[in-house]
């Protein structure tokens, strides 16, 4: 299956306590509890272009499965990482944050994050 496509966020479990642990301020977390961000993955071979849009931020990201890339975190931050696929899976580590983004079934994306033993899932529909 591709992870090719545009998703809308479509329920999330455990945002404030995950924001609060990556550093994110109160403010930034109350703005961006509700917006349904939207991901739109591009998948060529081994090649991923992957662009979130949660209001008017735009976070992109470029990568190759299994080759070092420099990576856009959740707080802005660039870091260096390796994504690495498992079948239905990409997994990645980025400064302590462990995130695996599955491919549920054709339509459904499931992103968790895990830092410090909090875990942070996302649930995005194929729009």
């Amino acid at each position: 299956m591709s992870f090719s496509g545009k998703y809308q966020l479509e329920t999330h479990e455990n945002f404030e306590p995950f924001m609060k642990a990556i550093g994110l301020s109160d403010e930034l977390i109350q703005k961006g509890k509700d917006i349904k961000s939207i991901s739109e993955i591009e998948e060529t071979g081994d090649h991923f272009k992957v662009t979130v849009t949660t209001g008017t931020k735009v976070l992109t990201n470029c990568f190759t499965i299994g080759q070092d890339a420099e990576l856009d975190t959740l707080t802005g931050e660039k870091v260096k990482s390796t994504v690495t696929r498992e079948g239905n899976k990409l997994k990645v580590s980025l400064k302590g944050i462990e995130s695996v983004t599955e491919l549920a079934d054709a339509n459904t994306i499931v992103n968790t994050m895990t830092v410090a033993g909090i875990e942070y899932k996302r649930i995005s529909k194929r729009m």
